[in-house]
């Protein structure tokens, strides 16, 4: 995995975390995750690419034991120095090795928030899979935010600016990122690509779409300013979040996935 958002890291808060379009998307992921976590209740969750942390400190505010990992340094740094917690660990890994670094059958979840997995090639994204099947414990889970191809504001607002080309980006073999000045190779998938890569050890529990309604983040100097709009736009949110066939064409989808 190349990526590492080492430039992204001082400002990912104020640019994503902290704003009215972030705290909306995660607050759907929440809104699902805590389904999962309450049937489940994982003794060990290991969250990657968790950035500066955010994630990790929600679950560890819940009294879950978490180590969460980014392959940025950077990022980690950031996060690190939010941590006030014993139930936490933040450690830099890449996490196309994660079977390097953890024992056979030793986690019993696999979060990750955000895309970081649309980072990974197809390739890399069917070894991710085989190597989290042999860290997982038996009936783990993994629970993964992932950027579709079909993403209908993303269409819609190219298209009214006239910019053709990019409209229909996420349907190319990959894009072209720019993450705070740092150029990031993205690959994205639609549920049925997930299946199809994760099919060996895998079978998929549940998917709900995330950001049908709520914008993408780049559109957030248009919303930030419109709190009526987007607060409607959350309203129509929270109707659709169990309307799974609708994750391929939101901004991110929420997909669960279980061991076999």
């Amino acid at each position: 995995m190349n990526a590492s958002f080492d430039k992204a890291a001082n400002n990912y808060d104020t640019t994503f975390t902290n704003t009215v379009i972030g705290k909306a998307q995660r607050e759907l992921v929440y809104h699902h995750f805590s389904k999962i976590l309450q049937k489940k209740q994982p003794k060990t969750i290991l969250e990657i690419n968790c950035g500066t942390g955010e994630d990790a400190i929600w679950l560890a505010q819940q009294h879950f034991q978490v180590t969460a990992t980014d392959i940025s340094e950077k990022m980690i740094e950031v996060a690190k120095s939010k941590n006030q917690f014993d139930n936490l660990t933040f450690d830099v890994l890449d996490c196309t090795k994660i079977n390097e670094k953890y024992d056979a059958n030793s986690i019993d979840l696999v979060f990750s928030n955000f895309g970081g997995l649309n980072c990974l090639s197809p390739n890399e994204l069917k070894l991710f899979f085989e190597n989290t099947n042999q860290i997982l414990t038996p009936k783990g889970e993994l629970v993964l935010i992932i950027m579709p191809k079909n993403t209908l504001w993303e269409q819609l607002y190219f298209i009214i600016k006239g910019k053709f080309s990019e409209a229909f980006r996420r349907k190319k073999e990959y894009a072209t990122a720019n993450v705070d000045g740092e150029k990031v190779t993205t690959y994205y998938y639609n549920p049925s690509d997930i299946e199809r890569l994760a099919s060996t050890g895998y079978t998929i529990a549940t998917k709900f779409p995330v950001g049908f309604f709520i914008p993408p983040s780049y559109l957030e100097p248009f919303f930030s300013s419109k709190p009526r709009l987007i607060d409607f736009l959350n309203r129509l949110e929270k109707r659709i979040t169990t309307f799974s066939f609708l994750s391929q064409y939101a901004d991110h989808y929420i997909i669960h996935l279980q061991k076999k």
